[in-house]
């Protein structure tokens, strides 16, 4: 009899264990269910895109990661970037975003790097005028410029433009490339700095002055004449014509005027001149 019931007993607590631990399970089973997000599929770069690339199927693979990690507006679909030019560079395994890339209608190359309302110019330089080849892509230069005034002959250096964008060393847009002379630059301007860059580079010597990224002031810079360089000379003193006299004629007093005295004596009368 005892054995019967150390059985029951046994039996009993086994079944309220196996209870016991299932509902432990089922618990633990939700609780961690939680914590797990949905995962989406995005596009992420396959490998590093250069500016100015046009987007291939090569250039990209897709990728699922928590829905939020997604930054807004991830591409999740390859049609969505194909044929499009990027604007600035991707890193490998970085996310595609629409302010990463041009329109489709834009283009590849540099036409879809220009801004709207902005123009490209180039200007033909040499090692002198592109700073020892360290303009490059991405760079930021003053445009001064050195000629004479229409009608004087003292020659002077002036600052046309400043804080101008280079987009292009010769037909490289790359920003990470080394350091190298290119007999071209383009600049990214409005239209009206453009015209004052055609005519500067017609009729005066341009130089490029390279910026620190950082350093974005703008100022009014006098320009330099060549006549204030060197500081011991003195300027000719200017001939002035010497003025003319105004003689002022001095009138010529009158002759004292005769006068006369007349003297009647009786009926005889007598005149006498003084």
């Amino acid at each position: 009899m005892h054995r019967s019931r150390l059985l029951m007993i046994g039996g009993l607590a086994l079944a309220v264990g196996l209870l016991v631990s299932y509902s432990v399970y089922n618990r633990l089973r939700l609780f961690s269910g939680q914590g797990v997000e949905p995962g989406v599929t995005v596009l992420v770069a396959a490998s590093d895109i250069q500016l100015g690339v046009k987007i291939s199927s090569d250039n990209v693979r897709p990728v699922t990661v928590p829905q939020s990690a997604v930054p807004p507006n991830a591409y999740t679909s390859a049609r969505e970037v194909l044929g499009r030019s990027v604007i600035f560079p991707i890193s490998k395994g970085e996310f595609l975003l629409p302010s990463k890339l041009a329109s489709l209608e834009s283009g590849n190359g540099l036409p879809s790097l220009i801004p709207t309302g902005m123009r490209a110019v180039s200007v033909r330089v040499n090692d002198v005028v592109s700073v020892a080849g360290f303009v490059q892509p991405g760079t930021r230069v003053d445009v001064l410029s050195t000629g004479t005034r229409s009608g004087g002959n003292d020659s002077q250096t002036t600052t046309v433009l400043e804080n101008v964008a280079v987009m292009a060393v010769g037909k490289s847009l790359d920003r990470n490339s080394e350091a190298q002379p290119s007999p071209v630059i383009t600049l990214l301007v409005s239209p009206d700095d453009a015209q004052k860059l055609a005519l500067v580079s017609q009729e005066g010597r341009i130089q490029l002055s390279l910026r620190n990224p950082l350093d974005t002031k703008k100022g009014a810079i006098g320009a330099t004449r060549a006549s204030s360089l060197y500081v011991g000379d003195t300027p000719p003193p200017t001939e002035s014509k010497p003025r003319a006299k105004r003689t002022i004629a001095k009138a010529t007093p009158p002759a004292n005027a005769p006068y006369a005295v007349e003297m009647i004596r009786g009926s005889k009368r007598d005149e006498t001149k003084f």
